[in-house]
């Protein structure tokens, strides 16, 4: 689930889904200075390179507080005195430190100033050390509506999870709150009642009992991590294992679950290795087997937290046991283990830098749900699966947002994002080189932060067909196209309408029973046919209507 700023607007519960993950403003929104501070890479961001955050914090459930601190590890690319920190309100920086040495420092809304005392000398590798404290913005309706959930299980005991997507790690933690620049490696160290667990990304390194009645849990992420995909999970957490043999090797799987709930986990979480084998088989090996895989259960439907996937889905097959596609094929698995674990190679290992480019996050980890469909029941599955998602579709907004001011575009990049690439794939003909496209993709953008050019270009260069127009059409635009067509003495008369300039998508149709490509223009097009008044079939794998014109 991605840019939180409106996934699920949940019509779905009712009768319409539109994924539209997060928090998003609408198009005509009047953006403000703090949107630009938050979206763009100013001067004050652009002259460091984050390297590694140690963050060492401490929860307090009683009053629903986090103090603690982060230590900031930068390399020096240009000359500059000042860094903007970001945290949001209510939370509060108390002191900033480098070589030991407060530092002054101002606030704009979101954004701290941060004036540094000491010469950045271009090329060294600098630190210093936010320290802060407040009580973080409760998550209403989580993950949509991000923030800190702080509930208690059944039996009473904190049960507590971050989700903070679109609106930004900097909720409740300081820290460089754009995509663009992902630190290399984490240390989260949090510190929790001693009769509940935090469970965070990466891998647990040590478990300290204090005297204070508190445990300290620290956890260490040794791959690339964007802000988002930190997470806190606290809870009475019982611990069950697998190991999975995968492409790389030995793939540790940790599962984190309510006391309670262990009966049923074991047997719902039989899922991640069905999907290991069809997401390492389409996308190639797990990206992070150093920080090993995990599924947490939280108190909120789900998130892709990098190595610490959320997990809250009931225990129950579909979403929340409802089948998006209305196929059948949504209820032969767990929507959430599905859909949030593809974000491990799109999100986590591919992410956007800018989240008005949200579709390669959502787009192909919707996609990839028919991919697992078709891996374990067969192709057709997995078409009927995708197909049946169109019923959801909006064509409300454009998929891709406006840049350097946060904004993620309509929620159409799931359902709608997932038709396209289904219909590119029937554009390259070829189940093999897809597969290949697919995995390169993984291959080539491994672990980097990334632009929908980057992605429309590898795609267009690799498949030998130029999708310019393709991704114009679905991407930037709400127009389905419409494939228009007549009869005129034995000829088929046909075109595209209802589309952008130059589009030339080639189509599959079925006439008098036999398959054949038509190559339409935006101008009529004709080819002879033995007889007149077929009945045109169009591939429905195609994300296009149909409209033959009669006299």
């Amino acid at each position: 689930m991605k840019n939180n700023r409106y996934f699920f607007l949940i019509a779905f519960l009712t009768a319409n889904v539109v994924l539209a993950q997060g928090l998003l403003k609408t198009s005509q929104v009047a953006f403000t200075r703090q949107d630009t501070l938050r979206g763009s890479i100013t001067k004050e961001r652009a002259w460091w390179d984050v390297k590694k955050y140690h963050l060492d914090i401490k929860v307090h459930p009683a009053d629903s507080t986090i103090t603690g601190s982060n230590t900031i590890v930068y390399q020096v690319l240009t000359a500059h005195h000042k860094m903007q920190i970001d945290l949001q309100y209510p939370m509060e920086i108390t002191k900033i430190t480098q070589d030991g040495v407060s530092l002054e420092y101002t606030r704009e809304g979101n954004v701290f100033w941060v004036n540094l005392a000491s010469l950045q000398q271009v090329g060294s590798i600098r630190e210093l050390v936010v320290f802060y404290t407040g009580k973080p913005k409760v998550a209403v309706n989580p993950p949509w509506d991000g923030g800190i959930t702080w509930k208690k299980d059944a039996n009473g005991k904190p049960f507590i999870a971050s989700s903070c997507q679109g609106l930004g790690a900097s909720v409740w933690w300081p820290n460089k709150d754009h995509m663009y620049d992902e630190v290399e490696n984490m240390t989260i160290r949090v510190n929790v009642p001693e009769d509940v667990m935090n469970v965070s990304n990466g891998r647990l390194q040590s478990v300290q009992k204090l005297k204070d009645a508190t445990k300290t849990y620290t956890w260490v992420v040794t791959n690339p991590i964007n802000n988002y995909g930190v997470a806190i999970n606290i809870g009475d957490y019982v611990l069950f294992s697998e190991k999975y043999q995968g492409e790389k090797g030995i793939l540790d799987c940790n599962y984190y679950v309510l006391r309670d709930n262990l009966t049923k986990a074991i047997k719902q979480f039989k899922d991640v290795s069905r999907m290991l084998k069809a997401f390492e088989y389409w996308f190639g090996p797990y990206p992070f087997y150093e920080d090993s895989y995990k599924l947490v259960e939280a108190p909120y439907l789900g998130m892709e937290h990098q190595s610490a996937v959320t997990y809250g889905n009931g225990y129950k097959n579909g979403y929340l046991g409802r089948d998006l596609s209305g196929s059948g094929w949504g209820l032969t698995f767990d929507f959430i283990i599905i859909h949030e674990s593809g974000h491990e190679w799109f999100a986590n290992s591919i992410t956007y830098k800018d989240i008005a480019d949200m579709w390669i996050h959502e787009s192909f980890t919707n996609y990839s749900e028919s991919l697992f469909v078709e891996y374990h029941y067969g192709k057709e599955a997995g078409y009927q699966y995708v197909r049946g998602l169109r019923k959801n579709i909006a064509n409300d907004k454009p998929i891709i947002g406006q840049l350097n001011v946060n904004h993620e575009g309509s929620g159409d990049m799931y359902f709608k994002g997932a038709n396209m690439l289904h219909t590119i794939r029937q554009l390259v003909n070829n189940d093999q080189k897809w597969r290949t496209i697919l995995r390169g993709l993984n291959r080539s953008f491994y672990h980097q932060t990334v632009t929908s050019k980057q992605i429309e270009d590898y795609i267009s260069t690799a498949a030998a067909i130029d999708l310019t127009p393709v991704f114009d059409q679905y991407l930037r635009g709400i127009k389905i196209p419409v494939l228009e067509y007549f009869w005129k003495q034995n000829q088929l008369n046909y075109r595209w309408s209802n589309c952008v300039t130059n589009f030339n998508m080639p189509v599959k149709i079925t006439l008098q029973d036999q398959e054949k490509w038509l190559y339409p223009t935006t101008n009529w097009n004709k080819v002879a046919h033995s007889t007149q008044n077929f009945k045109l079939q169009i591939d429905s794998n195609f994300y296009i209507k149909g409209h033959e014109i009669t006299e």
